[in-house]
């Protein structure tokens, strides 16, 4: 059974929640508040990034197949002519996800 993305995050998140709510329950509206506004935020700057570049998804850089396998082996390489491309997606990737997350966490 493959577990969706980020899953370790999420019980990482839920067991740091629990801890707070034992040890200072006063702050638990808080936590889950900026939880709240920081995950959309996250999730909002992925979505943003892939409506502003549609053509340019860093998975769509990925076209050798590797020989290799193993359960966290990718399927795909990245070609060698398209490196740069593919790291330059990716770091605009992060880019528009950070900005976004840092947007909401300091208006908030």
């Amino acid at each position: 059974m493959k577990f969706p993305r980020l899953s370790g995050w999420l019980i990482a998140t839920v067991l740091l929640l629990a801890v707070i709510g034992l040890l200072y329950p006063q702050q638990l509206p808080v936590s889950l508040y900026k939880l709240s506004l920081v995950s959309m935020a996250g999730v909002a700057g992925y979505w943003l990034d892939r409506e502003l570049f549609p053509y340019a998804r860093p998975d769509e850089f990925m076209a050798q197949a590797v020989s290799v396998g193993g359960p966290f082996v990718p399927k795909k390489a990245v070609a060698p002519s398209q490196q740069i491309v593919f790291a330059a997606a990716m770091l605009r990737r992060a880019v528009i996800v950070g900005c976004a997350m840092l947007a909401i966490g300091l208006g908030a």
